[in-house]
C-alpha cells in the first residue's frame, strides 16, 4: 500500500524516483514520464567518469565525489522542466542533505517518489540484474547511507517497490494533477 503524504506536496514540475540502488528508479520514472509526456533524465548519465570508475572499482561514493554530480544534475532537471514544463529524474537522493542540495540547486521544488523496499527484497533484486557500474557489493552502503524521507517534513510520495511499475505510476500520477494543466509537444 502506498504512504500518502502527512501534508500536501508542493505543484513541483521536477519529479525525482529515489532510493537505494535496484529499487527500480530509472523504470518508475520512466513510467511515470511516459505518462506525462516529459522528458525522463537519469541521474546515472550525469556521474563524472571518475565517480563512475570508483563504483566500477566497488569502492562506495562519499560526499566529495557526489557534490558536483548532484549540481550537475539539478541544472539539468531545471533546464528540462523549463523546455517542456516539467520533467522525471532517477537518483538515489540517499540523504536528506542531498535532496536538499537537489532542490536548492535546481531553484525549485523537486516532488521526491521515494521507492521504499527492505534490505532483502532491494536484495533479491540486485542479485538478479547486471548494472554497468553498480556491483552488489555496494549495497550495503546504500542502506547505510540511506536517510529515509520523512513525509511531514519532505515533498516526498512513499511507494512500497512491490508494487507493479504501472501501480506506482498510477499513484504517482494521481498526486501530479496541476501537472495536466502544462502543453507539451513531444
Amino acid at each position: 500500500m502506498s504512504t500518502a503524504p502527512s501534508q500536501p506536496l508542493s505543484k513541483a514540475r521536477i519529479i525525482i524516483a529515489m532510493g537505494v540502488s535496484s529499487s527500480g528508479k530509472s523504470t518508475a520514472g520512466q513510467a511515470i514520464a511516459r505518462r506525462l509526456h516529459v522528458p525522463f533524465l537519469d541521474g546515472d548519465g550525469y556521474h563524472p567518469e571518475a565517480n563512475v570508475e570508483k563504483m566500477r572499482a566497488g569502492i562506495p561514493l562519499v560526499d566529495e565525489d557526489r557534490w558536483p554530480w548532484l549540481e550537475t544534475l539539478a541544472i539539468a532537471l531545471h533546464e528540462a522542466a523549463d523546455k517542456k514544463d516539467a520533467v522525471v529524474g532517477a537518483c538515489s537522493a540517499l540523504r536528506r542533505a542531498y535532496r536538499d542540495y537537489l532542490i536548492e540547486k535546481a531553484g525549485e521544488p523537486i516532488l521526491f517518489v521515494y521507492l521504499q523496499g527492505s534490505r532483502e527484497v532491494i536484495g533479491e533484486r540486485i542479485a538478479r540484474r547486471q548494472h554497468q557500474y553498480m556491483p552488489a557489493s555496494l549495497l550495503d552502503s546504500q542502506f547505510g547511507t540511506l536517510e529515509e524521507p520523512d513525509p511531514a517534513t519532505e515533498n516526498v510520495l512513499v511507494v512500497p517497490v512491490t508494487d507493479s511499475v504501472d501501480k506506482i505510476t498510477t499513484t504517482v500520477v494521481k498526486e501530479l494533477d496541476h501537472l495536466k494543466t502544462f502543453k507539451r509537444w513531444q
